[in-house]
């Protein structure tokens, strides 16, 4: 699906019009933004793909007596289940996921068993059905994993890069896109913190000087759909963002939640805890082994296979400027100031109401 089209808003205009699109985890926070954009840009039909029946009750209820869109209840795990639903489509967003860090350390086998293996029936249903692309969904906590959800994301996102190699005859372009915190997102860390503002507080926070890589909702999607756009196959495209100290982070969700609530911001106190398992003081988006392998094409790196790199995606990053060589850490970078941290959590946060996130 390589080749840039027009834009318009950020968005390649020409790409997706016409397309059958499925997005597994597709009323997610991630995922059901997608939808939305996606069906902004006309496709043919846009299939939801999940397990929740209740966040797809609530999504279906967006779209009132629309055709080109479809709601399917099933669980990446069962193979037969994806490999119908992918019938007939050409383009296929894999947002679903376990991706709860402290969830994943109890529960190893069952992140496995999803983000693993669920990624390989998604490849496979994308084999059968001769999907022409394949975008998966990944994290930072992929690069250098400390824990259960960062290796299981590792190997799908290995899994999905090895896909190129083995696809046969099928032309399916197999590529991920890893990017670290999504402001609001459902489950994140600003969440939580807003629903205890909403509350009164305490904000129990680990230690404020940690660093974490940010973005909005729709930047994120804007950069998923782009990857889809320019995927040769096999890459990791990790995605250039900003970084927020945690302090900065809590203090904009209290400056912003506290006056929604009508809450004076001075009266939210924070609590300190410890460390939650698995949890890192800094974010990691590239190593330094796969900076080598990596290529500068402007919002995003573009980190090849370090196995078998197939001729044309060695031509079509020939003339890129190489990526700087070194880990790509939120603690190396310099953060973004207060107010602007502060700004990006109004903008997340415009839509936030007490239990339900911009994306539920």
């Amino acid at each position: 699906m390589s080749g840039v089209a027009a834009e318009s808003d950020g968005y390649p205009i020409a790409m997706l019009a016409g397309k059958r699109v499925l997005v597994t985890g597709g009323s997610g926070t991630i995922g059901s933004r997608l939808v939305e954009r996606v069906l902004d840009m006309g496709p043919a039909v846009v299939r939801v793909f999940g397990r929740d029946e209740t966040k797809q009750f609530y999504q279906r209820r967006r779209y009132p007596g629309r055709s080109d869109v479809r709601f399917l209840i099933g669980d990446i795990r069962d193979r037969d289940r994806l490999t119908r639903a992918t019938e007939g489509i050409d383009v296929v967003f894999h947002c679903a996921a376990l991706k709860h860090v402290e969830s994943g350390e109890y529960n190893p086998f069952e992140a496995t068993q999803t983000n693993v293996n669920g990624t390989q029936n998604v490849i496979d249903a994308c084999l059968a059905g001769d999907v022409e692309t394949m975008i998966l969904t990944s994290s930072d906590k992929a690069a250098n994993p400390t824990s259960v959800m960062g290796a299981s994301k590792l190997l799908a996102e290995k899994l999905v890069t090895a896909a190129t190699n083995y696809r046969g005859h099928h032309e399916t372009t197999f590529a991920s896109v890893r990017f670290g915190n999504v402001l609001g997102s459902r489950g994140s860390a600003i969440e939580v913190f807003a629903g205890q503002v909403a509350a009164g507080g305490p904000v129990t926070v680990t230690d404020p000087s940690m660093t974490r890589f940010v973005m909005t909702i729709d930047r994120a999607v804007e950069l998923v759909i782009r990857a889809a756009d320019v995927a040769h196959g096999g890459e990791v495209f990790v995605l250039k963002m900003p970084v927020a100290r945690l302090a900065d982070l809590v203090s904009g969700t209290i400056e912003t939640v506290a006056r929604q609530a009508g809450r004076d911001p001075s009266s939210i106190a924070t609590e300190t805890l410890a460390a939650r398992a698995g949890e890192k003081a800094y974010e990691e988006l590239m190593t330094q082994d796969e900076s080598a392998r990596g290529f500068d094409v402007g919002d995003m790196y573009a980190v090849l296979p370090s196995i078998d790199v197939q001729p044309t995606m060695s031509a079509a990053y020939a003339k890129s400027p190489v990526a700087p060589v070194g880990s790509y850490r939120s603690d190396a970078a310099a953060p973004l100031s207060t107010a602007e941290v502060h700004s990006m959590i109004a903008e997340a946060l415009k839509d936030w109401s007490m239990g339900r996130s911009p994306g539920a």
